[in-house]
């Protein structure tokens, strides 16, 4: 009886999950096609597909948002995706924080399986602490923009487009209101692009790094040991989340600089420092951010495919990050590492990785991969004149709820936009809702039937 109320929790925080995405979804994409939203008429399908981006924090858009909204609407969008990059869990939790409403032991488990916890002790605080470090991370963000903008736009302008973009970069979503062209015009400027790369990067880990990293900090403060000796001292997730951020950073740096440095369209007329910054946030944005810096159009073949592998991977569990999450894939690797050595189990920094575990990364990364294969596919039949990678870039973006993107989703059709704004909100809920279904899974009843053992061939 109780692992079948248990069962049935996980069931419910799935569907809070994705019907929470989808109710906001809805209400957002009613408010922005309202009349007092706009400069200028807007149909509700733009309106929809602007409210799923947002809210999906991807950034991909049929519109400009600087021209197309008023102030008010540029409101409505700023709070989309604060939603979006927090998730709804954390809002409605805030909410009840907000009006006193007492946490009930039912929500603490939706807490505590959202964001893969090991207790049920301390989660309201966890949730606080998550509250608190968004706003001053944003708040430092907002800031260090402030120091570009409010000399370009004015005081009240510039504080307003440092709140917007911080809170945009922080959660990943890449939406701007600065113009069609994204960020291409600050590509030269230290300030824009290492606050930006800051914002995404913290985003992008996740808000559970940032709890262990915290509580280890203490630890180490409070103790007097060696700061060596906090790295060894950090869960095995928080590892795996560093060491695989630190490697496609680089991976994504030296790559982009390699192929773009004499591409006239994107970074060759910079300088060799200038060079240097724009491959770095190249790298760092196409880890599920969305803003540009140079011309995703403009992009060498080679650039876009590999773009598009930093996309499909992204970021990191329980953050503002969208694609199949950097744990997965390291996962994935090591289980083909430890085949290739000829070891049983899946390990990484002297530990054993749950076999659970592991059947469910290769779950999410194939039911991801088809659901992509399939919008693209949809999109290559709808769209026969466009180029393939063309539509894949676009497809692997809305996926991975990046948002870059190489001119082509305006000029789509309406039944395409449509595959890609079911691509953004699986993107944004599909790896969330397929762990909820797999990894807490107990094997009861028949399923622990000992059956007859086969073998089959394989490669």
């Amino acid at each position: 009886m109780k692992n079948k109320s248990l069962r049935k929790i996980g069931l419910n925080t799935m569907q809070k999950i994705a019907l929470g995405f989808l109710g906001v979804i809805l209400l957002g994409a009613l408010l922005l096609w309202l009349p007092v939203s706009n400069e200028k008429p807007i149909e509700f399908a733009d309106a929809l597909f602007t409210s799923v981006s947002a809210v999906c924090v991807t950034g991909l858009v049929t519109i400009t948002p600087a021209t197309q909204f008023t102030v008010f609407g540029k409101g409505i969008l700023l709070v989309l995706i604060q939603v979006g990059g927090l998730g709804v869990i954390a809002c409605m939790m805030a909410f009840f924080l907000i009006i006193k409403k007492k946490i009930t032991m039912r929500e603490r488990v939706v807490i505590q399986q959202t964001y893969n916890l090991d207790t049920l002790s301390g989660l309201v605080k966890f949730i606080i602490r998550i509250l608190k470090g968004t706003f001053v991370v944003e708040g430092i963000g907002a800031l260090l923009y402030s120091l570009k903008f409010i000399p370009e736009f004015g005081v009240l302008k510039g504080i307003c487009f440092s709140i917007f973009h911080a809170i945009s970069a922080f959660c990943n979503a890449g939406i701007d209101i600065l113009g069609s062209s994204s960020y291409m015009g600050y590509v030269k400027s230290p300030i824009i692009s290492f606050t930006t790369m800051f914002l995404i990067v913290l985003g992008g880990l996740g808000f559970t790094v940032w709890h262990d990293v915290y509580q280890n900090t203490k630890k180490v403060a409070r103790e007097k040991q060696p700061v060596r000796r906090l790295f060894t001292r950090l869960k095995l997730q928080t590892k795996i989340v560093l060491t695989m951020t630190v490697v496609l950073l680089l991976s994504g740096f030296l790559g982009f600089f390699i192929l773009e440095y004499q591409n006239p369209e994107t970074m060759g007329g910079l300088n060799f420092g200038q060079k240097l910054m724009a491959a770095g946030f190249q790298s760092v944005t196409t880890r599920t951010a969305g803003f540009a810096s140079v011309s995703q159009a403009g992009l060498t073949p080679g650039s876009k495919l590999l773009g598009c592998i930093l996309m499909f991977v992204g970021g990191s569990p329980a953050g503002t990050a969208g694609g199949v999450k950097t744990t997965t894939v390291a996962m994935l690797l090591l289980t083909c590492i430890g085949v290739i050595k000829g070891k049983r189990d899946t390990e990484c920094f002297g530990r054993k990785i749950e076999p659970s575990v592991v059947r469910s990364g290769i779950a999410i990364i194939l039911l991801t991969f088809l659901f992509w294969l399939s919008g693209v596919t949809l999109i290559t039949v709808l769209e026969p004149h466009v180029d393939f990678l063309r539509i894949m870039y676009e497809a692997t973006s809305a996926m991975a709820t990046v948002g870059l993107t190489a001119d082509l989703t305006p000029e789509l059709g309406r039944a395409s936009q449509a595959v890609l704004m079911v691509l953004m909100y699986v993107g944004r809920i599909g790896p969330i809702t397929m762990a909820l279904v797999f990894a807490g899974r107990a094997d009861t009843g028949a399923q622990l039937r000992d059956l007859p053992e086969k073998r089959i061939m394989l490669g």
